[in-house]
């Protein structure tokens, strides 16, 4: 390899507490602007910020699930920036003392597993939000001034585009099951940036590191990092030259474009806050918080394994979000039978499902007709081929399994002696497959029961056919 790529992410997350980080103020999303404020948010005269004690508990229970290092002791910071987002001109955040340091997040890759580390977890506040009008105005909503928020800083341990989209699925993934943060990039409770450069392996010689924002979707991540990683190649080529740039994704033209040069690094004149304390937590209260956390996807794939007997890669899919995991745990509790569920749900219904993470996981019909359903088919009532009609029937109209079962005459024929003579019809009309399958072809057997199909009108038990159809052959 000659090139390598170099990718380091920058996320924030808001957390969804129910008020803001430093004041009593509302923290929810679309209210009417500039409802949810006060003098702490719009920082008036005498307002003082008091730190929200479920902040550090969500960012412990973040910290934990990434496997960071949890510090006993933190401070907060005054990063100095003057915008219309912030009117104290300043943020309230973390800088050299956060709360949590080293950790990583293990994503699977087509060469295996790798661990992708993480510099910090820190704590801090979201600016207002700026709409532009098309009077060329920019008003702004302090609704959002003041909301919690943690900064997930990685390593530069992402190597494609591909990478990133894994890291970032598995990280919203984990943040939903814990509960902390709902992680709608459509409403940016979960933004990130991207760093990236190249690295000629042979020469050493390495681009300037350029910062990619406007991404609002994990695909848009690993299409901007792609054009990033091929500009990048292209610029070591030609022996060019570029220093550190800010370029936003435009999804229209599936590419980056240039917003900024960066001749100097950002001084921010980082200074320590003097309005909120230092921040002791114990080694009993990080224990505490860790105690009460909600099951980790990791942690619930290990007992599906165990309790569903179910294989890992089923039990992936399954805890691929939270509702989907409550779904199959509310159904297996009506219905043993765990790998017929797993299959079915996986094959049947996720692709007639949309999942939505923030709304329950519902059928257009009662759970129980499902279960009557898979009953039907695990009796052999029904082959599995007429159960599939029955579900897509159950979702055009509503109706339950056993009323589309009769209206739809799709009783399985488990009459020996029924089938026994279909079979005979079958052999007598196909001499030529009897010699292909005593030969050894293997097709020859799929061909013969799909006539007994045929002839029954898809009525037949197929297991009843196929070893019946065996039996006799070996007799001729």
């Amino acid at each position: 390899m000659k090139y390598k790529t170099i990718v380091g992410l920058e996320i924030h997350v808001e957390l969804s507490t129910e008020t803001k980080a430093f004041c009593s103020c509302k923290n929810t999303f679309g209210d009417e602007p500039n409802t949810n404020v006060c003098p702490v948010c719009l920082a008036l005269p005498g307002g003082m910020p008091v730190l929200n004690r479920n902040v550090i508990n969500y960012t412990v229970m973040a910290g934990t699930a990434f496997n960071c290092k949890i510090n006993n002791k933190s401070k907060f910071d005054r990063k100095n920036y003057f915008y219309p987002d912030l009117t104290k001109g300043f943020q309230i955040t973390q800088n050299d003392e956060p709360i949590c340091t080293d950790g990583y997040l293990e994503i699977d890759t087509d060469e295996g597993k790798k661990k992708i580390g993480l510099f910090q977890i820190q704590m801090e506040e979201d600016t207002a939000k700026s709409l532009h009008t098309e009077e060329n105005e920019t008003l702004m909503d302090y609704n959002r001034c003041g909301v919690p928020l943690i900064e997930i800083v990685t390593k530069p341990d992402i190597s494609s585009g591909k990478e990133a989209r894994q890291f970032l699925e598995k990280l919203k993934s984990t943040l939903r099951f814990l509960d902390i943060s709902d992680c709608k990039m459509e409403e940016g409770s979960l933004r990130c940036d991207v760093n990236v450069n190249v690295k000629n392996m042979e020469t050493g010689e390495k681009t300037s590191i350029t910062e990619v924002k406007n991404l609002n979707s994990f695909r848009g991540v690993e299409k901007a990092i792609d054009f990033e990683v091929d500009r990048h190649i292209k610029l070591l080529e030609n022996n060019e030259d570029e220093i550190k740039t800010t370029r936003r994704w435009d999804d229209a033209k599936n590419e980056t474009v240039l917003m900024r040069v960066k001749y100097t690094a950002n001084d921010y004149r980082f200074a320590p806050e003097g309005d909120l304390p230092i921040i002791h937590i114990t080694d009993e209260e990080i224990k505490e918080i860790v105690d009460k956390m909600p099951e980790l996807p990791s942690q619930m794939i290990e007992r599906f394994v165990d309790e569903y007997k179910i294989t890992e890669e089923d039990a992936s899919v399954l805890t691929s979000s939270r509702e989907l995991a409550n779904f199959f745990e509310e159904l297996a509790k009506d219905f043993k039978d765990y790998t017929l569920l797993s299959n079915w749900i996986q094959t049947e219904i996720l692709r007639r499902v949309e999942i939505t993470d923030d709304v329950e996981f519902k059928l257009p019909f009662e759970n129980k007709e499902f279960i009557e359903l898979l009953n039907s088919i695990k009796s052999e009532k029904i082959s599995n081929n007429a159960g599939k009609k029955v579900l897509r029937e159950m979702f055009e109209t509503g109706d339950g399994a056993q009323e589309i079962i009769e209206r739809l005459g799709l009783v399985q024929m488990t009459d020996h002696s029924a089938i026994e003579k279909i079979v005979d019809e079958v052999l007598d009309e196909n001499e030529q497959s009897i010699i292909d399958f005593k030969e050894g072809k293997d097709r020859a057997l799929g061909f013969l029961v799909g006539q007994v199909m045929k002839k029954s009108r898809g009525k037949a038990n197929p297991k009843i056919a196929n070893e019946m159809i065996v039996k006799k052959i070996n007799e001729r």
